[in-house]
C-alpha cells in the first residue's frame, strides 16, 4: 500500500490518476527541507542538468542550459481552455477543454517512464494568508523543483494547510521529449488546472509563476473581487520612518525590476529616502476593511533577465545574485563564474556560450551576425531574501497599503514623463491603452506600437473586455482608491537622445506622485491628465536643462490624433463587449485633444 504525507483525498486521488497517465518509475514528495534540496542539487550535477559554479566566488550557485528552441515563453503554444471561446476573449489563444485534454494526454502518456515524478506542494503568498493560494505541481524535472523552491513557499507547511481544504490548483508538467512540435501550455480556469508539456524553460514550466499567479489567479480574482496583476510593489520610506507603497505595471524592456529595487540618486540622498522591495513582477491586491487597496507579492524569488543587469542599472540585483542562484543560458567563464552581455567588468577573452560551444568576442555566424555569449533572454532565479532592499513586510499576511498605481510604456515622442489620471475610470482607460514601441532587440517593425493593457496582454486568463469591467467595478467598490498615474522614461530629443536619465533618477518622479497622493502640491491640467509644475520636480544634482525638462511634458496634437486612431482600432477588437465607460473616456480624450491649443 502506498504511503502519502497527506490525508487529503482529493490530492491523493489526483496524484494517483496522473501517475497512471505519466507512468513514472518513482514518486518523490518535496518537503522543503535543506537536506532534500542539497540532494537534488547533487543529483542534478551528476546528471548534467546543472553545472556547479565556482563556490568560493558564487556560493550555492549553478548554471543550467535549455534546449536551443526552448529559451522563452511560447505564447503561440499557450492556450486558455474554456467551454466558450468568448470567455477566453479575442486576445487569447483558445482551445476547448475536451480537445486540449485529449491532445495533451497523448503526449503525457508514459512521458515519465524511467523518470521520477516530483510532487511539489507550494503556496503563492505566505502560507495561511487570506491573500494566498495553494498549488501542487507534478514534474519530472529537478530543475523545476529547485527553481520552485526559490520562487515559492514549498513543503510540509503547505501540506498541513491542505489537510482541511480541497482548494488547490492542479499543475502537471513533463519535459516529455522537449519537442517543440509537441509543446503545449494549457490553462483550464474552469477546472483550476494547468498542464505544461514539452518545455523545460522556466516561464513555461514554473507553473506557480505566470500560469497560476496571473492567468488562473486573474479568473479567481474576478470571482472573489480582488486583482491579480503583473505589477511590481515597492515602498518609499521618508526620513521620519513613514513608508508609502506603489504598484506599477510596465511592458517588457521598460525597467520594471530596476525600478522595484532602485537606489536613491545622489541628488536626493540629502532627503534620506530608502526603498523597500516587496516584489518585482506580480501583485495580488484586495480591498481591506479600511476601504483601501492592500497588496502582497505572491512570490519568494526573482526570475530575472540577465543581459543588461549590472551595477549601474541595478546594483541591488547584482548583490542579490551572488549566492544561491540558478543561472540559465548565460556564458560560463574559465574560472567557473558567469557573464552576459552588459554585465560588469571586462568582456571575457573566452568562455563556453549558452549552447555549450567555445566562445570568444568578435565571433560571427554565417549571416554575419555577432554570436552572443549569453542568450538575450538568459535568466537567473534567486531568492528575494538575498536582496539588500527586501521589505521586512514580505511575509506579513496582511500585505501593504497601496497609495498609487503606475502604468508605463516606451514612447519616444507621445507620452509625457508623468501624468495623473482625472479619476479612477480615466485611470483604467490609461491602463487599458498602455503601449510600447518595439525596440531593435524585439521581433517586428522598429517603432511599431504594441498594445499591452495593464501589461497583462499575454497573461489575462479571460476576456480582457471583462477584465476592464472588473477594474471599473473594483474602483466603485473602493472608498479609498489609489490614484492612478502614467509614466514614460523613454522620450527622446531631436537627436535621438533620451531626455530623461532614468534608473535611480526615477525616484524624483515617484516623489511627485506621492506628493500628489497626499495632496501636498497642485498640478497642471492638460488634455491627457494632470502634469507637474516644472518647479515641483526636484532636479537637485541632475544635469538637465529647463528646456529639456519642458520637452518631457510637451503634448503634440498631431501625435495624439494618430494615437487615438490606434486606440480605436484596438478597442474594436472587443466589439460590443468593451465597457461603455472606456468608449466614453476615448470620446472625451478625442474632444480634449481636438480642441487643444497648446
Amino acid at each position: 500500500m502506498k504511503k502519502y504525507p497527506t490525508h487529503n483525498k482529493k490530492l491523493i486521488n489526483w496524484v494517483d490518476k496522473m501517475t497512471r497517465l505519466c507512468e513514472p518509475q518513482d514518486i518523490v514528495w518535496i518537503d522543503g527541507s535543506e537536506e532534500q534540496k542539497l540532494r537534488l542539487q547533487e543529483e542534478s550535477v551528476l546528471s548534467g542538468e546543472l553545472i556547479r559554479l565556482n563556490q568560493k566566488k558564487l556560493p550555492g550557485c549553478f548554471l543550467h542550459r535549455t534546449s536551443i528552441d526552448d529559451v522563452a515563453r511560447t505564447e503561440h503554444l499557450t492556450f486558455i481552455c474554456t467551454k466558450r471561446k468568448r470567455t477566453a476573449g479575442p486576445t487569447s489563444n483558445w482551445m476547448p477543454p475536451k480537445l486540449a485534454y485529449k491532445k495533451a494526454e497523448a503526449i503525457f502518456k508514459g512521458s515519465m517512464r524511467w523518470r521520477t515524478m516530483y510532487v511539489i506542494p507550494f503556496s503563492m503568498g505566505p502560507v495561511g494568508s487570506e491573500f494566498s493560494k495553494i498549488g501542487v505541481e507534478l514534474t519530472d524535472s529537478r530543475y523545476v523543483v529547485l527553481n520552485m523552491l526559490i520562487m515559492t513557499r514549498v513543503g510540509e507547511a503547505v501540506l498541513r494547510h491542505l489537510e482541511d481544504k480541497d482548494d488547490f490548483t492542479k499543475c502537471l508538467h513533463s519535459k516529455a521529449d522537449l519537442d517543440i512540435n509537441k509543446r503545449m501550455i494549457l490553462h483550464f480556469p474552469e477546472d483550476n488546472t494547468i498542464w505544461s508539456v514539452g518545455s523545460g524553460y522556466g516561464g513555461n514550466v514554473l507553473l506557480g509563476k505566470k500560469c497560476l499567479s496571473l492567468r488562473i489567479a486573474s479568473v479567481i480574482a474576478r470571482r472573489e473581487m480582488w486583482l491579480a496583476e503583473h505589477m511590481l510593489i515597492m515602498g518609499i520610506e521618508e526620513p521620519n520612518g513613514h513608508i508609502e507603497y506603489i504598484a506599477a505595471a510596465f511592458p517588457s524592456a521598460c525597467g520594471k525590476t530596476n525600478l522595484a529595487m532602485l537606489i536613491p540618486p545622489q541628488g536626493l540622498r540629502r532627503k534620506g529616502y530608502r526603498i523597500w522591495t516587496v516584489g518585482d513582477d506580480i501583485a495580488w491586491m484586495r480591498i481591506d476593511s479600511d476601504g483601501a487597496l492592500w497588496a502582497i507579492n505572491p512570490e519568494s524569488g526573482f526570475f530575472g533577465v540577465a543581459p543588461g543587469t549590472n551595477s549601474r542599472t541595478n546594483p541591488n540585483m547584482v548583490e542579490t545574485i551572488k549566492k544561491d542562484t540558478i543561472f540559465t543560458n548565460v556564458l560560463l567563464k574559465p574560472d567557473g563564474t558567469v557573464w552576459w552581455e552588459g554585465a560588469d567588468g571586462e568582456i571575457p577573452a573566452e568562455g563556453i556560450d549558452w549552447q555549450g560551444r567555445p566562445w570568444r568576442p568578435g565571433m560571427f555566424d554565417a549571416s554575419g551576425r555577432p554570436i552572443l555569449g549569453a542568450h538575450p533572454n538568459s535568466r537567473f532565479t534567486t531568492p528575494i531574501e538575498n536582496c539588500p532592499s527586501v521589505s521586512f513586510r514580505l511575509e506579513q499576511h496582511h500585505g501593504v497599503p497601496i497609495s498609487a498605481i503606475v502604468f508605463g510604456g516606451r514612447r519616444q515622442h507621445l507620452a509625457p514623463l508623468v501624468y495623473e489620471s482625472f479619476n479612477w475610470q480615466h485611470g483604467v482607460f490609461l491602463g487599458a491603452t498602455m503601449a510600447s514601441e518595439r525596440t531593435a532587440a524585439q521581433v517586428g517593425k522598429l517603432g511599431e506600437v504594441r498594445r499591452d493593457p495593464m501589461a497583462m496582454f499575454p497573461f489575462c486568463g479571460y476576456n480582457m473586455a471583462e477584465y476592464f469591467k472588473h477594474w471599473l467595478k473594483m474602483g466603485k467598490n473602493m472608498p479609498k482608491a489609489p490614484k492612478i498615474f502614467h509614466v514614460n522614461w523613454f522620450r527622446i530629443d531631436e537627436n535621438g537622445k533620451f531626455l530623461w536619465p532614468g534608473f535611480g533618477e526615477n525616484l524624483r518622479v515617484l516623489e511627485w506622485i506621492l506628493d500628489r497622493c497626499n495632496n501636498k502640491i497642485s498640478a497642471v491640467q492638460t488634455p491627457v491628465g494632470y502634469i507637474p509644475k516644472i518647479s515641483d520636480i526636484d532636479i537637485t544634482g541632475l544635469k538637465l536643462s529647463k528646456n529639456s525638462l519642458q520637452k518631457l511634458f510637451e503634448i503634440h496634437k498631431k501625435d495624439w490624433m494618430v494615437e487615438l486612431e490606434s486606440i480605436k482600432t484596438f478597442f474594436k477588437k472587443f466589439k460590443n463587449s468593451l465597457p461603455r465607460e472606456l468608449w466614453q473616456e476615448y470620446k472625451a480624450l478625442y474632444s480634449r485633444i481636438k480642441n487643444y491649443k497648446g
